[in-house]
């Protein structure tokens, strides 16, 4: 187990589709381990899909602050309401955009056994699904972003989407 290395925003693999797991193998097991170490190397990380650390398998790890959550081959099931909040990427540090989504998601995900599980996320933890379940398939936060802009974490200031995207491609 160890800490990967997050793909940054430009890298193609971010825009790729990923491929279902089917079976869980002790690979696979080995790769959510490596995610979780990625996930808490640092402070304030709530999510990490595996196509950020370059490996287009639909898994997901996640701690949107009530605890670790693992997602093996999720399937959104139910959407319902609308919530309209900053959203941050690790493959695009740095900077925050203002996303809608729905505010109620249902999914049907497998557990590290393979039992088929149905959860339920409100808020925030709904927020954390979609953002998540999006990079599997290669959508990233900054195609929902709205009005075009980003804002500079530090300090709120407003950056213009396309002057963002050009200086990630260096």
């Amino acid at each position: 187990m160890s800490e990967k290395e997050i793909l940054p925003f430009g890298d193609p693999v971010l825009r790729k589709k990923s491929k279902p797991v089917r079976e869980i193998t002790p690979k696979i097991l080995r790769i959510l381990d490596d995610m979780v170490d990625t996930l808490y190397a640092e402070e304030g990380r709530a999510g990490l899909a595996a196509p950020q650390i370059g490996i287009l398998r639909r898994l997901i790890v996640m701690d949107c602050g009530e605890g670790l959550i693992e997602l093996i081959d999720p399937e959104i099931l139910e959407m319902d309401g609308e919530q309209t909040g900053a959203e941050a990427c690790l493959s695009f540090p740095g900077y925050t955009g203002i996303v809608k989504r729905a505010k109620y998601v249902k999914i049907k995900t497998l557990t590290r056994t393979g039992e088929t599980v149905y959860l339920e996320g409100h808020d925030y933890l709904a927020r954390c699904i979609q953002h998540e379940i999006d990079h599997l398939n290669g959508i990233l936060y900054i195609d929902h972003v709205e009005e075009g802009q980003l804002y500079l974490n530090q300090s709120q200031q407003k950056a213009d989407l396309m002057a963002a995207l050009k200086l990630s491609w260096k």
